[in-house]
């Protein structure tokens, strides 16, 4: 990889190390013994990653409006390095560093471009007749674009003058339309200048789909993607699926278009697009879809360069992988021996219409053994915490990397395999209702002896190389005495050789993060994004009710009983808030004939409250919310939904 390295020297600065933990004799034995059974010297991804590169942003670095750092490649220069340190898992180095490389790329001569490694996915760019169109316009604004820029200097500047005619959304995560704002204007698309063309049931999940529980996926994800971690061979190196996620303006547009469940043929610019439904594999709404003209494949998220996750450690609704399975078979069918290029939403492409054909097999089978290895091992009595350690990694990963866990795993799919058809529950009835982990951590260390000779324990596994029961020991006394700093220091040990060894980006950020956290070094001030006034307004009415509803405190608000009714003059929306025995109850669209209290607010002034730039008394008092009826009532029902931290613990009690 000594292109890849000069490459990576180019773009970057130096790096200061983190003071944590060394490598193990444990940990540094099992690198080795990874890197002697896979071929990591394999050329092919990097003359892949390296292909058609025309251009790139200096340093890798992207600024807001303000000044504001939105991507930084520069402390990523630790990735220069051919050699895997000691403290990185050799595969997942490779991945990394391929990951790395960023710059406008051309995929098909003329065609087709793309850009990557400005966010943690790809925004692909595709020549129509008069026009160009854009899949994928990264998570955030301001990446995207700076990403255009690159593009229409490098590409754009030498035509015509060339407009955007269409924007593809492949599928219902963010990190996949919220940049949109960056290329094109509402005003464009509200003129029909530009489409908007989407799968079905796209506006809904796009914007709902972390509403919910969104306070405690954000949390999650903190640990996943590596947010609260620096960048350093002892932190934060990769996600798996991408570099990281990118810190600016999260926006949307509706989409002008969608795309039934039925797939089709859709003219674009005058390109001919042939999509496929991909909905329930990767997203709950996702297309794939082939450009004959180009003999091109867009595999969307449904085949990358790694594993997926059938369930994201951040949380999500479990993913079907016996469908994602044979949506990868229907792509093969029908376009396997066409296509001469895949290209998806993350990393990078694959050319010749064989590699593409085996791209294609090797990930149909993996998740396929994903799902029927489960399903084996579970009607044989495999119960959910069993069934990985009983489980050899698929016979394809051993030769192939794209198959490989960089961010869903063997270990973490087959759980949530085994979930989605069995529920959280293993079957053990000792399992079927224990303590909370609080009460039983008192009780197991009083079991052992104290506090001490369960740190002794504790230790002596770290000494052997015993990382999982190490943890598991010592989380226990952490969540006893969540105040004692040796007990802290030793867990934290253990996270850190764990995640030194895992292959998954996910895993790797989740361990050291956690490990961070217990030693307080956590860098929260570099989380977040910012959700745009467009993102927020397109939150279906209904989904912010049932959102506030997950908010009220049923235990102080048992005696509560009343309809509130919510009037939004500006939507033309009713809703009907009931509230009754500790439950609130939202009816969308109901007008109720004897309200408690009638609560007259615009929409957009709700929306002023979600983005934190209003706030309800001062509201009241200005009159922008109108009250008829039993004010104290309503009063009464406001303070029962006390706002959520978003900063809870989840590596101590």
């Amino acid at each position: 990889m000594r292109r890849l390295t000069a490459v990576l020297l180019a773009s970057c600065l130096p790096f200061a190390a983190v003071a944590q933990d060394d490598a193990s004799e444990a940990t540094r034995t099992a690198q080795a013994e990874l890197a002697k059974r896979l071929p990591l010297d394999d050329p092919r991804d990097e003359a892949n990653v390296m292909r058609g590169k025309l251009a790139e942003i200096p340093d890798g670095v992207i600024l807001d409006k303000n000044g504001k750092t939105v991507w930084d490649r520069r402390p990523y220069a630790f990735l220069s390095q051919a050699q895997a340190p000691d403290t990185v898992n050799p595969s997942l180095w490779r991945q990394a560093r391929l990951d790395a490389v960023h710059g406008l790329f051309e995929v098909v001569p003329g065609k087709i471009w793309q850009i990557r490694g400005y966010d943690i996915s790809v925004m692909t760019i595709i020549r129509g007749k008069s026009g160009w169109i854009v899949v994928d316009p990264l998570l955030s604004e301001e990446a995207a674009a700076a990403g255009w820029k690159l593009f229409a200097d490098t590409v754009a500047a030498k035509e015509k003058p060339l407009s955007i005619k269409a924007v593809i959304f492949s599928h219902s995560h963010s990190d996949h339309f919220g940049g949109v704002g960056g290329i094109v204007t509402p005003e464009q698309v509200k003129a029909g200048k530009v489409r908007i063309i989407a799968p079905h049931g796209f506006s809904e999940e796009a914007t709902s789909e972390n509403v919910l529980a969104g306070t405690a996926m954000g949390r999650r994800a903190l640990y996943m993607f590596g947010s609260i971690l620096p960048p350093g061979e002892r932190g934060q190196v990769d996600t798996g699926l991408g570099p990281k996620l990118s810190t600016g303006t999260i926006g949307y547009m509706e989409p002008t278009e969608t795309v039934s469940d039925k797939g089709g043929t859709l003219t674009i610019d005058g390109i001919v697009f042939e999509f496929l439904d991909a909905g329930s594999t990767e997203a709950p709404s996702e297309f794939v879809f082939y450009i004959p003209a180009y003999k091109a494949l867009h595999t969307t998220e449904v085949v990358t360069h790694t594993l997926h996750n059938v369930l994201t450690l951040r949380g999500a609704q479990v993913r079907d992988a016996l469908h994602w399975s044979k949506v990868i078979d229907a792509m093969l069918l029908k376009w396997g021996g066409k296509a001469e290029v895949a290209m998806a939403s993350h990393h990078w492409p694959t050319w010749g219409t064989g590699e593409v054909g085996d791209l294609l097999a090797n990930q149909r089978d993996a998740y396929r053994y994903v799902h029927d290895r489960t399903l084996f091992l579970a009607n044989k009595g495999a119960t959910l915490h069993e069934l990985a350690d009983q489980t050899a990694e698929a016979p394809v990963q051993a030769k192939d990397f794209a198959t490989r866990g960089y961010y869903g795993t063997l270990n973490h799919d087959m759980k949530a395999v085994y979930q989605r058809y069995f529920g959280w529950w293993d079957g053990n009835p000792a399992n079927f209702n224990p303590l909370p982990p609080e009460a039983s951590a008192a009780k197991y260390v009083a079991l052992m002896g104290g506090a001490d000779k369960m740190l002794a324990a504790g230790r002596d596994a770290l000494k052997a190389g015993d990382y999982r029961w190490a943890a598991e020991l010592l989380n226990k006394l952490v969540f006893a005495q969540p105040g004692n700093a040796e007990a802290r220091a030793a867990l934290a040990s253990a996270y850190d050789q764990m995640g030194y060894q895992s292959e998954s980006g996910a895993w790797r950020n989740y361990y050291l993060a956690a490990a961070a956290s217990l030693r307080g070094k956590a860098v929260e001030s570099t989380s977040g994004n910012g959700q745009s006034r467009s993102f927020v307004s397109a939150i279906p009415t209904a989904v912010f009710f049932d959102a506030l509803a997950t908010r009220f405190d049923g235990a102080k608000g048992g005696a509560l009983k009343g309809t509130f009714q919510f009037i939004l003059p500006d939507s033309r929306e009713a809703v009907a808030v009931v509230v009754g025995g500790g439950v609130e109850f939202p009816r969308y669209g109901v007008t109720d004939a004897a309200p408690t209290a009638t609560i007259a607010i615009d929409r957009k002034t709700l929306d002023d409250v979600m983005l934190g730039q209003a706030q309800f008394p001062a509201l009241m008092q200005s009159g922008a919310i109108k009250i008829d009826g039993d004010k104290l009532a309503f009063l009464s029902w406001f303070a029962l939904h006390p706002p959520q931290d978003p900063r809870f613990n989840v590596v101590v009690p």
